[in-house]
């Protein structure tokens, strides 16, 4: 069997592509329905999960092979609010700032511009899992909260507007009792959702603007303001009369 080195080698395992169909399937729907210009895929740049997108220029982003643009995700060369869609299939899990590649990401986005994420749930099977093989692909990875995600995007001004998780059956190596648990997929949904091996994320970019505010003249101010300055003139005219 070819070695793991990498997520994308993993994802050619069994147990890789049980997980890879379920993600294929998510970003396919996703990327449907969201318009604009300019989408980008970070990351695993061999997985063409922006096939279903119907944007005009689509990129694929990353250092791996089969990266269109080879970049640093905390420091991405792109200009500032020029992207409508970002997508980062399980880049933050295994970055040593996932925050400030989130910043970058805020940067780049327009306003209204989406983020989808997908990532390991450390609150299921496949994070037990992680805690007794720590070594190799994608156990070596800092699986994040699905709560602490979301208070990161929140303070960066995004608003979360989908999400789901999926993969419910235990991490098994073997094809043959990945099969043997597939009923657990659709009663997961159901009974655990919470519980399902990865998790994805789908947030909008928030900008609040500032509106201008005139006073309405037509709301009898002007009216009420008037009367002011004949009984100033008159009160002036009778001490001028008086004084003589």
């Amino acid at each position: 069997m070819k070695p793991v080195e990498t997520l994308h080698d993993w994802f050619d395992t069994p147990q890789g592509a049980y997980l890879l169909t379920r993600e294929q399937d998510f970003f396919d729907l996703a990327v449907k329905d969201i318009f604009g210009f300019n989408a980008v895929q970070l990351g695993l740049s061999q997985r063409a999960f922006l096939r279903d997108s119907r944007m005009p220029l689509r990129c694929y982003a990353g250092q791996e092979e089969g990266a269109q643009v080879r970049v640093e995700m905390d420091e991405l060369p792109f200009e500032t609010g020029s992207l409508d869609l970002v997508l980062m299939p399980h880049v933050l899990e295994f970055s040593a700032h996932p925050h400030q590649i989130l910043r970058e990401v805020e940067r780049v986005l327009m306003p209204e511009g989406q983020i989808i994420i997908s990532g390991f749930n450390p609150r299921s099977l496949w994070g037990l899992h992680r805690w007794g093989a720590k070594d190799g692909y994608p156990w070596c990875g800092e699986f994040i909260a699905l709560s602490r995600l979301k208070d990161w995007l929140a303070l960066l001004g995004f608003e979360v507007v989908a999400g789901r998780f999926a993969c419910y059956a235990p991490p098994f190596r073997h094809s043959k009792w990945i099969e043997r648990f597939s009923f657990v997929e659709p009663s997961g949904d159901r009974w655990w959702a919470v519980c399902g091996g990865v998790y994805f994320l789908q947030a909008v970019k928030r900008v609040p603007g500032m509106r201008l505010i005139k006073p309405n003249w037509n709301n009898g101010l002007v009216s009420k303001l008037i009367p002011v300055a004949p009984k100033l003139n008159r009160d002036v005219t009778k001490r001028a009369d008086a004084d003589e």
